[in-house]
């Protein structure tokens, strides 16, 4: 069961992050192939229904471009996920995270992309070792959850930001966050995994406190919600296929509804009420 865990609180989407940021620009991710893993096949749709990886126009999330201009903090970057595709659009990296082996192997991956640099920081953020204002992008993405104090952990990324860098952060939704306290193991709400659960509105005033205007605030992953709930009822699954039955209705069920006319709709409209994250794009004054 801690394995399991230790899994489930790594960045939840990395490993289909990975395989979009390896398609080509022109392919669109709803045109993958059938015969992909059906979970990861439409989880990749979703996400991008909802406005991440959008290789045409290097946004990693709409309103948030990378290009080789950049140097982007991946803070708790873990395998790498969200620094593929940044690396794949020329940034240069910096891959934060507590993780050693996390940071190697998110190391490894990038590197295939040939970005301008990669570099590596285990830290824990008290302080970061990067010099004041040194970076235009900042990728937080499901950390802020795990950590003793929100409050000191922003004020260092605004610290690293260069004056009109952007910042793409991201929370776990209050809603599955609560049906989790029912359902989950109790390790799942204790150190090192989460430790708080963000309120609707908290993390735009979290960035608001740090000096930051927000740009933009939405929530998306109801598919990603319901399919962790479901997962804990699926005795000894790993976090691969094959999957259990159970798993693989739900997708099938969620494939069926974006098939329809009404169902981008029904998606933005489940996403929220019960989204599996909050997400803000903010930028430094």
């Amino acid at each position: 069961m801690l394995n399991r865990l230790k899994r489930l609180m790594a960045p939840p989407l990395s490993s289909q992050l990975q395989a979009v940021a390896e398609a080509e620009p022109q392919a669109p991710v709803q045109q993958l192939p059938v015969q992909q893993e059906l979970d990861l096949d439409i989880g990749l749709i979703d996400i991008h229904v909802s406005g991440w990886i959008q290789n045409d126009t290097g946004e990693l999330l709409e309103g948030f471009a990378v290009g080789p201009e950049d140097r982007v903090l991946d803070i708790g970057c873990g395998d790498g996920g969200y620094a593929k595709f940044c690396a794949k659009h020329g940034a240069e990296m910096i891959l934060a995270d507590v993780n050693l082996e996390s940071l190697k192997t998110a190391r490894q991956r990038l590197q295939a992309e040939a970005p301008r640099s990669v570099q590596i920081l285990l830290t824990d953020a008290n302080p970061l070792p990067l010099p004041d204002a040194s970076v235009t992008k900042v990728v937080a993405m499901e950390v802020l959850e795990h950590v003793d104090d929100p409050g000191q952990f922003m004020a260092e990324l605004v610290r690293v930001g260069k004056p009109g860098a952007q910042f793409l952060l991201s929370v776990p939704g209050e809603v599955i966050e609560g049906v989790q306290r029912h359902i989950a193991p109790p390790a799942y709400f204790e150190k090192p995994n989460h430790i708080r659960i963000f309120k609707q509105g908290e993390l735009e005033q979290l960035a608001c406190d740090a000096g930051l205007i927000v740009e933009r605030s939405s929530h998306y992953g109801f598919y990603h919600s319901v399919w962790w709930a479901l997962y804990w009822a699926c005795e000894n699954q790993p976090l691969n296929p094959p999957w259990h039955p159970l798993l693989e209705r739900w997708s099938e069920t969620w494939t069926t509804l974006l098939s329809l006319p009404a169902g981008a709709q029904i998606k933005h409209a489940l996403d929220a009420v019960m989204p599996k994250s909050q997400v803000v794009i903010a930028r430094k004054p």
